[in-house]
Order: C-alpha cells, then structure tokens, then sequence
C-alpha cells in the first residue's frame, strides 16, 4: 500500500486503486509518540489496543467484549 503525508494520495498496484494515510489521523490514533510509516510499509491494525487506551486514560476497565475474528490470518 502507497502512503502519503499530504493526504492526496498516491496512485497504488492494486488496479489503480488511490491509498492515501492522512498524518493528523495517524497521529490522533497512534499517539505523537509514533512515527508515520515510510511508503509501501505494510500496517496492521489492533482495535485492542484502543481499548487498553481507554482503560488507561479514564483509570477504568473496559466492560465490553474485544471481539474474536476467526477468519483473520495470525
């Protein structure tokens, strides 16, 4: 996947297909501790560790369920 820092986006491989990463948003998900990765990097997402910010930043657990996805590679 082609990144860009302008949030224009970069023509893609996948037929043609327009990716772009928005840095306000990479930094509002990540935190400003995390670097932006460099073009063609591949990022992997984990919606667990959102929750185990929310568990730190209000000093509460999380009531709900983190959801198994089955069908997701290792």
């Amino acid at each position: 996947m082609k990144l860009s820092t302008s949030g224009l986006g970069q023509q893609g491989h996948e037929g043609g297909e327009k990716k772009c990463l928005n840095s306000e948003l990479w930094h509002a998900c990540t935190g400003p501790l995390v670097s932006l990765p460099t073009a063609g990097t591949h990022v992997v997402y984990f919606p667990q560790g959102h929750n185990e910010q929310v568990a730190a930043t209000t000093n509460r657990e999380i009531d709900g369920h983190i959801p198994n996805y089955p069908s997701l590679p290792p």
